[in-house]
């Protein structure tokens, strides 16, 4: 090896290293992140490896599962709710019925001054 190549080669060898062990710590905190989200993983032929998970994220899951039913289901009734309570307020019979109850108010106020 030539001076000039062996010169060279140690100029190179702190950002080779450098750049190695960045490509490292980023491929390690990726696969930590994969992991951590549940996200499946890949093995060297490209396929989904999924991690395993325990029985406390099992349980996890499921309770949040069916936490997510029962609020959808709540929010169903509250859809619906919330329709008929429109439909009584712009019904023309409602508005009939408001006025009236203001001119009762009226006069029941105004007899008693």
């Amino acid at each position: 090896m030539s001076p000039e190549n062996l010169a060279l080669l140690q100029e190179l060898a702190g950002p080779i290293v450098a750049i190695t062990v960045i490509g490292t710590v980023g491929w390690v905190a990726t696969t930590w992140l994969r992991i951590k989200h549940g996200y499946p993983l890949e093995g060297s032929w490209g396929q989904a490896i999924h991690p395993k998970t325990d029985d406390q994220a099992m349980q996890r899951i499921a309770l949040l599962t069916s936490e997510n039913a029962e609020l959808q289901a709540q929010l169903g009734s509250i859809k619906d709710r919330l329709a008929t309570v429109e439909r009584i307020v712009t019904d023309s019979g409602y508005q009939l019925t408001a006025q009236i109850e203001a001119l009762r108010d009226r006069d029941g106020a105004s007899s008693v001054n």
